[in-house]
């Protein structure tokens, strides 16, 4: 028997002039994919969508610079059992990282900071930082580059239980609601690093002091600074930091509870103001739009004949930049991968449990959100999920994409 949620899986393969994408579309085979072995993610998808594992998700595919595939499963809003839909607007979280990396890059092209400057030239008040409880003076200051590779000496709040991780906002998600930049940044400024500058990588607020660096630099709000270097040049029109009332409709919602625990689920509302711009994760976007922002980086920086890279920069973005440094004994980006600039990049073909090929990038969000290049495959992969399952869907996604590749 059909059931909604099953009428409401979509797999589009996108040779018609319906769908408004406007990055060339192929059926599935003209792309070195199998339409029967793709049938899987969706088969799996909708699978958990009718045992209520997840809400509903949006899974677009790209290979040789076309779009091949976008699936559309259950339920935008589950509890107004409103279908997912392609233009569904999603909370990314930390897929924020990236652009902001991005917008930053490009005003190093510009010549208007170097990645081995002090963050205190632009933000004076995280100067002659200490270390430890025991406030050790730091060896160096931290750099953009160190922000951008997250090994400045921040951490986020939630990274442990420590005194040193208490002095810290949880999130900037959380800290964006409730503090103004400057409040932010004398926040920061207050508490010691946990780590010597360049020592060790550790998951942090890096990259929202990193958009703050990019505000400073350009002289306007990181929104603006995005919206002119990246969201604009891409056409990325529903990428922001804040969802305008008349597309609230659109945004994807997550179901109540924890699938596992029983817990409450619940999200901030992209919908109302924030007291700043959180370059670490506070944006919305699209299937769409994310995968214009990854096909550009696929193209070495160019999409549609608008450059917002050049070349060797996005070879600098997505090479590593951990050598020698340590990786902590929590290294989100997993085995098998090391970190570039914003982004976690693969190392080798062994290592990783999921497949993948050297040097293909990703970076995730943390309500579920994922993506991916391959630029051995000519492979883009957008998936937009808004669910704390995050870790499990993105190595499901993987095996169920890499599967369907043939030629």
């Amino acid at each position: 028997m059909v059931t909604r949620a099953n009428v409401l899986f979509l797999v589009l393969l996108l040779a018609t002039p319906a769908f408004a994408a406007d990055l060339p579309t192929a059926k599935l085979e003209e792309v070195g994919l199998s339409s029967e072995r793709l049938a899987r993610l969706g088969q799996s998808l909708r699978v958990d969508v009718d045992k209520g594992r997840i809400p509903g998700a949006v899974v677009l595919i790209a290979r040789r610079g076309r779009i091949a595939s976008m699936q559309v499963v259950g339920f935008r809003d589950p509890a107004a059992r409103e279908p997912m839909t392609p233009d569904a607007i999603f909370r990314i979280a930390s897929m924020t990282k990236p652009m902001v990396t991005v917008a930053a890059l490009s005003l190093y092209e510009e010549g208007r900071l170097l990645l081995t400057d002090p963050v205190s030239k632009y933000i004076p008040a995280l100067r002659d930082r200490t270390v430890g409880l025991e406030r050790t003076a730091a060896r160096r200051e931290m750099t953009i580059q160190d922000l951008m590779r997250h090994t400045s000496g921040l951490t986020y709040g939630n990274r442990g239980t420590t005194e040193i991780y208490k002095m810290y906002p949880q999130s900037s998600n959380d800290a964006s609601l409730m503090l103004t930049m400057d409040e932010f940044i004398d926040t920061l400024a207050k508490a010691p690093l946990l780590h010597q500058p360049g020592a060790q990588w550790e998951y942090s607020l890096s990259t929202d002091v990193l958009g703050r660096v990019v505000e400073v630099v350009a002289g306007k709000p990181l929104q603006e600074v995005l919206s002119e270097r990246i969201y604009r040049p891409l056409g990325m029109t529903d990428t922001s930091f804040l969802v305008p009332s008349d597309k609230r409709t659109r945004i994807a919602q997550p179901l109540p509870t924890h699938p596992d625990t029983g817990k409450e689920y619940k999200l901030a509302d992209p919908a109302v103001p924030r007291k700043f711009d959180c370059g670490g994760g506070c944006a919305v976007s699209t299937a769409r739009d994310y995968a214009r922002f990854a096909q550009m980086l696929l193209n070495r920086g160019m999409l549609d004949g608008v450059r917002v890279l050049a070349p060797k920069t996005v070879e600098l973005m997505t090479t590593d930049h951990l050598d020698g440094i340590s990786r902590g004994p929590e290294y989100y980006a997993g085995p098998g991968y090391t970190w570039g600039l914003g982004l976690a990049v693969r190392e080798g073909g062994g290592g990783a449990p999921m497949m993948g090929s050297t040097g293909d990038y990703y970076w995730p969000g943390a309500f579920a959100t994922y993506w991916w290049v391959d630029p051995k495959e000519q492979l883009v992969v957008v998936s937009m999920l808004q669910s704390p399952l995050g870790r499990h869907y993105a190595q499901l996604l993987r095996a169920l994409v890499y599967q369907a590749i043939v030629e």
